[in-house]
């Protein structure tokens, strides 16, 4: 019982820290536009059904159940929170939020972003800019797409992108600015610089500009953390890393008791 004990108290520790990390790359990340913080949630190992064996009257032995016991907590594999940021006013004029409309999607709505190896990905950074070669894209140069997957040209920074998405340039020229839904957003996966992959059984529709989302030009989407909320999860889970600690200090020096008392016998 008393090694069950001190590996429920190192699991509660471990589960602790993992939290605490991803709070504190939550925290990290809260200036990072478009940014969806990770989530997770505690989960305690199966429950073990504890028996009391006894001799029985008929002769041999019969288990009497006398409860569960729980083992241990572990931290289940985290999930995007995708709840809408708020906006912010930047005016410059190839930053377009992303701006769902209430009620009108199951799931989430991302841009389609192409990377310069030609692989499809998400983003709900809208903080774009002009690619060296005079394309609209991220700020580490991936790629835009439009709604039939092309990369959207432009002459310069000086561009008009509407409330449906569509880009026009001082020619005249447009292309709409690809936005689809994602009905299962634990399908998606962060790759980092704020880019999206979706695995193996999701699937992307495109999504209906106007019923669905307006695209605000000149702005660009906060973060949905919370810092306040976020410091005081960060706290709470030092505490709790703490307890366990002392729970297992507690553990070591009652077995190193008992050791020294059974070599004195």
């Amino acid at each position: 019982m008393m090694l069950r004990g001190f590996y429920t108290a190192g699991a509660g520790m471990i589960a602790q820290q993992r939290r605490y990390e991803m709070i504190s790359n939550n925290v990290a990340n809260v200036n990072t536009p478009g940014y969806k913080e990770d989530q997770g949630t505690l989960r305690a190992f199966p429950k073990m059904l504890l028996h009391a064996i006894e001799r029985s009257p008929q002769g041999g032995h019969r288990q009497t159940p006398i409860g569960t016991l729980a083992t241990g907590v572990y931290m289940q594999e985290g999930v995007l929170n995708f709840a809408q940021g708020d906006l912010r006013e930047t005016a410059i004029a190839t930053d377009a939020a992303l701006q769902e409309v209430a009620g009108a999607t199951r799931g989430t709505l991302v841009y389609k972003i192409q990377t310069a190896d030609g692989q499809e990905r998400y983003t709900r950074n809208g903080h774009f800019a002009m690619t060296r070669d005079g394309f609209l894209g991220t700020q580490d140069g991936q790629y835009v797409v439009d709604e039939r997957g092309r990369r959207i040209a432009i002459n310069n920074a000086s561009i008009k992108i509407a409330a449906d998405g569509t880009v026009t340039n001082e020619d005249g020229t447009t292309q709409r600015i690809a936005v689809v839904e994602i009905n299962q957003p634990n399908r998606l996966v962060k790759e980092g610089t704020g880019l999206l992959r979706l695995t193996e059984g999701g699937q992307a529709r495109q999504a209906t500009p106007l019923r669905q989302y307006e695209v605000k030009q000149g702005f660009i989407e906060r973060s949905n953390v919370d810092p306040q909320r976020a410091m005081t999860d960060m706290m709470g889970a030092y505490r709790t890393f703490e307890a366990n600690q002392k729970v297992l200090q507690t553990y070591d020096r009652s077995m190193e008791k008992a050791v020294n008392e059974v070599g004195r016998v």
